[in-house]
């Protein structure tokens, strides 16, 4: 009997106990505060998914840059792209060497201007990322821009009435400013624009952190033309650009510059079969429509088998629409340096 008394004392000096010190102990935290860091305000998620649609950068890296900034939008998208330039130089020194053969070429036109340029990436994958679209639109607006802020030379034109072939002519136009090049060096130090910090090759940079890949802004053309003359365009395997309706990019680019004798309701038309025939037979000078008909291995434009008609040649093709050819130009995607010098 004893003993069983003294089984009851132990059991409920015991359950006394634990009672006392579950008393004592703190309450467990819930299972969501483990994780839990400073809560951000309303007002502050407002502001970071603001900056990530601005910046496209991660939700870490914003959230890092407004409290740098101290909440100021505008100092942190400064701050984030300052970051980004400094990684994307990093980056890019280190990729700098690798061989960039693919890539786009874009075109941009504005009335009696275009312009043509070159983007080259080490893949066709990264060439249809929107970043890489989007440099590319850049580098076209700030060769657009460059283009624009030359001198204007257009109302003191006049053709010259010199003897010879369409070349003569198209060596004016380069003389007097209506036509340009940009090697890869004087593009990237071009101004990215009116509402962009820094030159091209900072967007460069940028782009190269953020993809990850070696990247080159390879050449660009340019083309102002005056009252009496077009320029006629094509693209092959033509995309549009998402965010700007008349850039188009693609693998193959051309500009075809004309004379005009009087106005003619389907230069658009014309204008893109020329811009067809220097993408396919790529020319490399404009020749005479003196000049005698040429087989496949001709080089000059008016000469060659018309490419959509090779029963007849280009110049052939062409007289009859009161229009004369004056020069070209025509971009190749990732073409060696010897080919590119030769056009």
């Amino acid at each position: 009997m004893s003993l069983l008394l003294s089984l009851r004392l132990c059991v409920v000096a015991r359950t006394e106990s634990r009672l006392a010190g579950s008393l004592l102990l703190p309450s467990p935290q819930p299972w969501h505060k483990f994780h839990a860091g400073p809560q951000l305000s309303s007002s502050s998620k407002e502001l970071l998914m603001k900056l990530r649609r601005r910046t496209g950068f991660s939700f870490v890296n914003c959230k890092k840059a407004l409290e740098t900034c101290d909440g100021d939008l505008k100092q942190a998208e400064i701050w984030l792209h300052k970051q980004a330039q400094k990684e994307g130089w990093s980056k890019a020194a280190k990729l700098h060497g690798r061989k960039t053969k693919e890539g786009l070429i874009g075109l941009l036109q504005e009335e009696n201007t275009a312009v043509l340029v070159e983007v080259n990436c080490e893949t066709d994958f990264v060439s249809r990322n929107l970043k890489f679209q989007q440099l590319v639109q850049q580098v076209a607006l700030g060769t657009m821009l460059h283009c624009q802020s030359i001198k204007d030379q257009l109302s003191t034109y006049s053709k010259p009435n010199w003897p010879g072939t369409q070349d003569l002519l198209a060596l004016a136009f380069r003389e007097l400013g209506l036509q340009g090049f940009l090697n890869s060096s004087e593009l990237s130090g071009l101004p990215a624009g009116p509402d962009r910090e820094g030159c091209l090759k900072d967007h460069l940079a940028l782009a190269i952190g953020k993809l990850g890949e070696n990247m080159t802004l390879k050449r660009a053309a340019w083309v102002k033309v005056p009252s009496g003359f077009y320029i006629g365009s094509y693209v092959h395997g033509a995309m549009h650009s998402p965010s700007l309706h008349n850039l188009v990019l693609g693998k193959y680019g051309a500009l075809v510059i004309c004379e005009t004798s009087e106005q003619q309701v389907n230069l658009q038309d014309l204008g893109r079969r020329l811009g067809q025939h220097v993408v396919g037979m790529a020319p490399l000078s404009v020749g005479s429509l003196d000049d005698e008909p040429g087989g496949e291995a001709e080089t000059k434009m008016l000469a060659q088998p018309y490419l959509l008609d090779p029963s007849i040649t280009l110049g052939q093709y062409v007289q009859p629409q009161g229009v004369s050819v004056v020069d070209f130009v025509r971009f190749e995607c990732g073409e060696s340096e010897e080919a590119v010098e030769a056009e």
